[in-house]
């Protein structure tokens, strides 16, 4: 996995390649660069596995569950389908541009639009060669027989959810400097579904990595951080110390609670995450005080409840 660093994504962004052919090739290339993205990057089988809390550090998919789906009922029921090759019951009939078109446009296999939990509006900002390499490789999983239900959502989220226009000939994204280079794993990773707080679907203006959106389940209940440079979120932290917290899961004596899928990240070449702490440095700081070892109270500034929430 560590022979990918973010050099490679010079290489691999496609400079005067030909668009997409599809049914794609399959290489070893590809096979490897896809493994590497899809376990350590954009973590894909952190909501397409069945999940293993029980075992340290938690939250990594269960054994013999990898991308066989899972449900969730974040008060509607969510279902992230079996991604693996199985005919009856995962995506064994799905062609190569059905997850191309997923992860780029946000439109299902069978046409209909996605919810933004599959993070296509991030995924859509990859190159042609990610995506295709995280496409081979997995379709290349063993096929794992597991029916689930569909997804019931209310229909009026539904009507807020668009998918995204095609994409026009070959998409290379700028990765030029370092900061660029982390700007472009951060969408990978779709950090910003994460630790940007929404309302009715949407990012609220001017919280851009600002933290304050609620998880609750097995893990306990805890908020996203505020990742910005602002005093009231992590401007003490240096490359030592964002690289210690991404490999270990403790900032000091602190621990990380592991629905930040930091057992995935840890995965990720050096090289990579010092690029994302260097795009990190450049966001802009907002104000937004949370702390999960606080108490917890409403926010006025985000509108969840959270630690420090009356601070803001």
């Amino acid at each position: 996995m560590r022979l990918y660093s973010s050099v490679i994504f010079l290489v691999l962004c496609g400079c005067g390649r030909s668009p997409l052919q599809f049914p794609l090739e399959r290489t070893q290339a590809r096979l490897e660069r896809g493994k590497y993205l899809a376990n350590a990057v954009a973590i894909c089988f952190h909501c397409h596995s069945e999940r293993d809390w029980v075992t340290p550090p938690g939250g990594l998919p269960a054994d013999g569950r990898l991308g066989g789906g899972r449900v969730l009922h974040p008060g509607f029921r969510l279902t992230f389908p079996n991604i693996t090759p199985d005919r009856e019951t995962g995506a064994g009939t799905w062609s190569d541009e059905d997850f191309y078109r997923a992860l780029t446009r946000g439109i299902g296999h069978d046409g209909r639009t996605l919810y933004i939990e599959m993070p296509y509006r991030q995924f859509s900002q990859l190159s042609d060669e990610d995506l295709a390499s995280i496409i081979v490789y997995v379709r290349s999983l063993a096929p794992i027989h597991n029916a689930l239900p569909k997804s019931e959502i209310p229909k009026e989220v539904m009507a807020k959810m668009e998918p995204l226009p095609p994409r026009m000939g070959r998409f290379a994204p700028d990765l030029s400097t370092r900061q660029r280079r982390g700007a472009y794993l951060v969408q990978a990773a779709a950090c910003t579904y994460c630790h940007t707080p929404r309302q009715k679907e949407e990012d609220l203006p001017g919280m851009a990595f600002a933290g304050g959106m609620p998880f609750v389940g097995a893990w306990g209940n805890v908020a996203s951080a505020n990742i910005t440079p602002d005093p009231s979120g992590i401007p003490y932290y240096d490359e030592r110390m964002f690289l210690e917290v991404m490999r270990t899961g403790k900032n000091d004596a602190r621990k990380i609670n592991p629905v930040m899928p930091w057992p995935y990240f840890r995965e990720m070449a050096e090289t990579d995450l010092r690029d994302i702490f260097a795009y990190l440095r450049t966001i802009a700081p907002v104000k937004h005080h949370v702390d999960n070892a606080e108490a917890f109270s409403f926010c006025r500034k985000c509108g969840y409840v959270h630690g420090l929430g009356a601070m803001n």
